[in-house]
């Protein structure tokens, strides 16, 4: 009883000290963006993160998107295996703390000699029959075992938070990539309806020029003009389809088979409210921290159990077992039994076990290297992401003003080549430079969307806000 009541050697795992700051950068942040395109986004400290955040986008076909890759995803499926194999590592584990039985059975043909105990008698062949059961059980004195299925606790969380990473990379994937398609699709008509516009402009020069009243010259400034923008289809074409053939993928189909939904970027919702969790909640809800967390833990058991393997080991155990030359009376002939305990302790390795512990304290030095890392890295991606959204408004904002004066300068340079007061090339030169307004705005309104998900990303995507019907069990 003295030794089944013994301590665990080794440390006992205590979970870091969230980092002793109030705010993610170096000033505190505004309570909300500068308004862009009629839009302030608000910072709310402390606010609940919903976990289908990607709703806040206010699109059906973007929602369907999404849980079409949960849904179907492989590499979603990889992470659920993996964390069941630790689940069914774990349950394994336990099996140390009860009794272990055995039954054997064994039939063989012997042939004796005598002359190995000194006897001149000619050797005998015979049938042996034999039939035994052993119960064994390991006292666990130093916690050795205990400590092994501790790591192995440890290890299930470190894969469910792993499997939740998973999760919400993908569902960002899926966003990001939906937004940045819906933004070249875009990009595109805008690209089109310009080439419509010159080409208008260049039947007008045609016939301007078959008129006598404008040089060759201007076709041919325009036809170079609409072949330039041609040209910047293509790249942007290709983009879209690399966007629509990673959406396919990560929907978990071939992308000859996907039926992708059309979203409009301008339909896209651009959320206002916008949660920012304190630094202390942080730490304890990213799936990347919490892993790294659970990874130390790991580490920190197996100091123990190294550290147990250097004591004597203590054991339980009885056989009941017969013998006999024939099958037909196995129960009734030559019974034997034991039982006692066994103890073994290690007397000379070669320092071998004295260096594993201190390789089991080096890992898990490590791992307290890796989780701080882990968390200056997720600081730093809140720390952008707020940046972000603040810079993005500007910018949006600005973009939005280029626009309107580009759109403005067109149609004055317009009429005034109507009137004849300025030459074709200001046209042209007017049509170019609306065009890259009106790109840079629909890249800088995809970027403000995509920042927008990588502050929720960021945050940790909510996961422990989800929502479960009694009885079920976690969606990954």
């Amino acid at each position: 009883m003295a030794m089944l009541g013994g301590c665990a050697v080794g440390p006992d795992f205590v979970r870091p000290a969230p980092p002793d700051t109030d705010r993610y950068t170096s000033k505190p942040p505004p309570e909300a963006t500068v308004a862009a395109d009629g839009h302030a986004q608000q910072f709310t400290p402390g606010a609940a993160i919903t976990n289908d955040w990607w709703r806040l986008f206010g699109s059906a076909q973007l929602d369907a998107v999404v849980r079409q890759a949960i849904s179907n995803n492989p590499t979603l499926q990889a992470a659920e295996a993996s964390l069941r194999q630790s689940q069914d590592n774990l349950r394994a584990g336990y099996g140390v703390f009860f009794p272990q039985g055995q039954a054997g059975l064994s039939a063989s043909r012997q042939l004796t000699a005598p002359l190995q105990q000194g006897s001149q008698t000619p050797g005998t062949v015979f049938n042996l029959f034999t039939a035994s059961g052993t119960i064994s059980y390991a006292l666990d004195v130093f916690g050795g075992k205990r400590r092994t299925v501790e790591g192995l606790r440890a290890q299930a969380d470190s894969q469910r938070y792993e499997s939740k990473a998973a999760y919400i990379a993908l569902s960002a994937n899926v966003v990001n990539t939906s937004i940045a398609r819906a933004a070249y699709a875009a990009q595109i008509r805008a690209t089109e309806q310009l080439i419509d516009l010159e080409n208008q402009q260049l039947h007008l020069a045609e016939t301007q020029v078959r008129a006598g009243t404008a040089p060759y010259s201007t076709v041919l400034s325009v036809r170079s003009l609409i072949a330039a923008n041609q040209a910047l289809l293509a790249p942007l074409e290709q983009n879209a389809s690399h966007a629509a053939h990673l959406l396919a993928t990560l929907e978990g189909v071939v992308p000859s088979k996907a039926t992708l939904p059309d979203i409009d970027l301008t339909g896209l919702s651009l959320p206002m409210d916008l949660p920012v969790s304190l630094p202390s909640d942080l730490v304890r809800q990213r799936p990347d921290i919490l892993s790294a967390e659970a990874l130390m833990h790991v580490a920190s058991a197996n100091i123990g159990i190294a550290t147990a393997a250097m004591y004597p080991s203590f054991s339980l155990s009885g056989t009941y077992g017969g013998a006999s030359t024939t099958l037909a009376n196995l129960s009734a002939v030559s019974k034997f039994w034991s039982v006692g305990p066994t103890a073994t302790t290690p007397v000379f390795q070669g320092n071998s076990l004295w260096y594993v512990r201190r390789a089991a304290i080096d890992a898990y030095q490590q791992s307290q290297a890796t989780y701080r890392q882990t968390v200056l890295g997720a600081f730093e991606q809140v720390a952008d992401s707020l940046k972000a959204l603040e810079h993005d408004a500007e910018g949006l904002q600005a973009q939005i003003d280029a626009q309107r004066a580009a759109g403005e300068a067109l149609n004055l340079v317009q009429a005034n080549y109507r009137a004849g007061l300025v030459a074709y090339l200001d046209v042209l030169a007017a049509d170019a430079q609306f065009h890259q307004a009106t790109i840079a705005y629909l890249q800088a309104v995809a970027q403000r969307h995509q920042d927008t998900v990588a502050l929720f990303v960021a945050l940790g995507g909510g996961w422990w806000n989800e929502q479960r019907p009694a009885g079920k069990g976690e969606a990954p």
